[in-house]
């Protein structure tokens, strides 16, 4: 799993945690709706800035971010290759 894929899904889980769309996210931290998208996705590596303002309006402290990240590689781990592969597919 690559960083990009594994920070992409922890912003999607705490995003949705937090009852926010996508649309409220991206105009309460700034970031354009496809762009936040694509960092969802895990198909664009946002900046330290960028994460950081993400962390802001998910009140989450960068750290926090960085323990739900290992979340997502644990749950990684434990799944087999093939099912990994269709999550990041997705």
């Amino acid at each position: 799993m690559l960083l990009r894929h594994a920070i992409g899904s922890a912003l999607r889980r705490l995003r949705l945690a937090r009852g926010k769309t996508l649309r409220q996210l991206a105009e309460e931290s700034r970031v354009s709706v496809p762009y936040l998208s694509e960092i969802e996705r895990g198909r664009k590596e946002a900046s330290s800035e960028i994460l950081g303002q993400l962390c802001r309006v998910l009140d989450i402290s960068e750290a926090g971010l960085l323990d739900e990240v290992r979340h997502e590689y644990a749950v990684a781990e434990a799944m087999p290759a093939r099912e990994t592969a269709m999550l990041l597919a997705a």
